[in-house]
């Protein structure tokens, strides 16, 4: 019995990393697959991807990788992915829109990935992968090349959004294509995978090209230097950076890697225009008065390393802010980024700048549709079944009580988790056994799980600092030799402990004299019966749990 069957690695109960596989006749097509930035409690993690060692056993049934826009969260772990793949059998090919494209070539000379075929798509085509019938569908975005994926089956159409909102007045290209998501749905589009971000407001989102001169009325107001920070990837709202600089006659400074490669990608594409003699180096900023310069930064979502937060903490070699600056946060915190962006926030007004955001003045409006919207498509399309996407467990709930407020049977609606594929055949669809997935981590630039016990190690050392004691015992019988050394890094309110050094050094004696009377002579035993009897001392003395690590030598 033919069948279709659909399986989520990221992108349901979170806000990233979406991936989606679709399966049909034993060969697959991968939707995105996107990453998405650390928490605070991800010590020392760079990225985070997902899971996807169920795709690497299936290498060899991967027809393609379609890649609906060039955000981070649905291209940036492409060079994993293919890496990986490419170990097992020969790399799919990649379909996407042309500024997609670019954007993934860049990122994968990053990584010296250079033999990968990438296939730039217009939205009229319609090719064959295998047993599917491949059509792009025009969106609209943040983003040029914004698309919905139409994968056609015997069975029907299966329609993965993307990510999208019905702009009317988009700053560049046409609004999305609604007469074909109509012919879709007259044609019949089996499963819906629907953009979940915005179901939570009301109405309909803002449109883009009212940016811009609401950029032009803020930057009119301010008579020092402005810093604007937005996505890279935002190319238009760079462009209406651009604009209302030029209006205002000022110069443009491009700060962070990202979006000097990303703004000359858009330039090469034809989707960013610079007058000539507008753009500057950022080494160049104090050349000119602070009346006629606006920076645009990267860090909207309070990165770490990103542009904008090493200015707010003084740490930018290029660039330094001052009091009377202007920073207009031209994007909303990522849910779950909220924390970063109010410290960057908080350290700008320690400088003296003046900070404005999307609350203050609308500099900002969001690629993702709000619930009208969101049901406009279930209206167009009208799917047999509809499985939200891109959401956290509320929005993917909040989808569902609105795809069956226009109609479709509750019993049609599924709520998925990532894992857990959903299966389409003739009898209807259900979810069924759930496949590996999760979470795997960059560290540095590799890949790799790293484990819980990882993260708490980083947690605690970051936290309550290290306790290392290093012991000397006799081969013979296990007695101590020497007196204990004691090292400690990064441990709090040792000044107001300086007599449990001697302490440790009873226990280490005490704790040896039991294990040479109960005859206990192998190093790892020692080692974790120290490690039990000091992390108790320390907590009964310090009430904080740093890590010990107890080293024991033979001589």
């Amino acid at each position: 019995m033919s069948n279709v069957t659909v399986l989520p690695l990221g992108g349901l109960g979170e806000i990233g990393k979406n991936m989606m596989l679709v399966e049909h006749d034993g060969r697959i097509v991968v939707i995105d697959v996107g990453l998405r930035f650390p928490t605070p409690e991800m010590v020392g993690i760079d990225l985070v991807l997902p899971d996807f060692s169920y795709l690497r056993e299936r290498a060899r049934d991967v027809e393609a990788i379609v890649i609906t826009h060039g955000h981070e969260d649905h291209l940036g772990a492409l060079p994993w992915v293919i890496r990986e793949l490419a170990a097992e059998h020969e790399a799919p090919p990649v379909y996407g829109g042309p500024l997609t494209m670019a954007m993934a070539s860049s990122k994968l000379d990053e990584h010296r990935l250079r033999d990968v075929e990438l296939v730039k798509m217009d939205t009229s085509e319609s090719i064959e992968l295998g047993p599917f019938q491949l059509e792009l569908v025009h969106m609209t975005h943040s983003i040029p090349d914004a698309c919905a994926v139409a994968l056609g089956t015997e069975l029907g159409t299966v329609l993965i959004t993307g990510d999208y909102k019905f702009d009317q007045t988009p700053v560049d290209g046409p609004p999305a294509d609604v007469s074909r998501l109509a012919e879709l749905g007259r044609e019949g589009v089996l499963l819906l995978c629907g953009d979940s971000t915005n179901v939570d407001r009301d109405g309909f989102s803002a449109s883009e090209s009212r940016v811009g001169r609401h950029l032009e009325e803020v930057f009119s107001r301010c008579e020092g230097r402005i810093v604007v920070t937005s996505f890279a990837s935002n190319i238009h709202r760079v462009q209406q950076v651009i604009d209302a600089a030029t209006a205002l006659d000022r110069k443009v400074a491009l700060v962070g890697r990202s979006m000097r490669k990303n703004v000359s990608i858009g330039r090469r594409l034809g989707h960013i225009e610079v007058p000539d003699g507008m753009l500057i180096g950022p080494r160049e900023v104090g050349d000119h008065p602070d009346e006629r310069v606006v920076i645009i930064s990267t860090g909207s979502q309070g990165e770490p390393l990103s542009a904008l937060r090493r200015m707010a903490y003084r740490d930018h070699p290029q660039v330094q802010l001052k009091d009377g600056d202007t920073v207009v946060f031209s994007a909303t915190p990522v849910p779950g980024n909220e924390r970063a962006v109010n410290e960057t926030i908080d350290r700008l007004y320690h400088i003296g700048c003046d900070v404005i955001t999307n609350k203050d003045a609308p500099v900002h409006a969001s690629g993702h549709g709000h619930a009208e919207e969101v049901k406009l498509m279930l209206n167009l399309v009208k799917p047999r079944y509809v499985m939200p996407i891109h959401g956290d467990f509320k929005r993917l709930r909040l989808h569902a009580e609105l795809a069956e407020a226009v109609g479709v049977a509750p019993e049609d609606i599924f709520q998925g988790d990532n894992g857990l594929p959903l299966r389409i055949d003739e009898r209807g669809a259900r979810f069924t056994e759930r496949k590996q997935a999760g979470m795997v981590f960059v560290d540095g630039v590799e890949i790799g799980d790293v484990a819980d016990v990882a993260l708490r190690d980083r947690r605690m050392l970051s936290a309550d600092g290290i306790f290392v004691v290093v012991v000397t015992i006799a081969e013979q019988d296990g007695s101590s030799v020497a007196d204990p050394e004691v090292i400690f890094r990064g441990v709090p309110f040792m000044d107001e402990a300086g007599e449990l050094v001697g302490e440790i050094r009873e226990t280490v004696q005490g704790t040896l004299q039991h294990a040479a009377s109960e005859e206990i002579r192998e190093v790892d035993l020692l080692q974790q019966m120290l490690h039990d009897a000091l992390a108790q001392l320390v907590y009964d003395r310090l009430r904080r749990r740093p890590m010990v690590l107890p080293v024991v030598v033979e001589v």
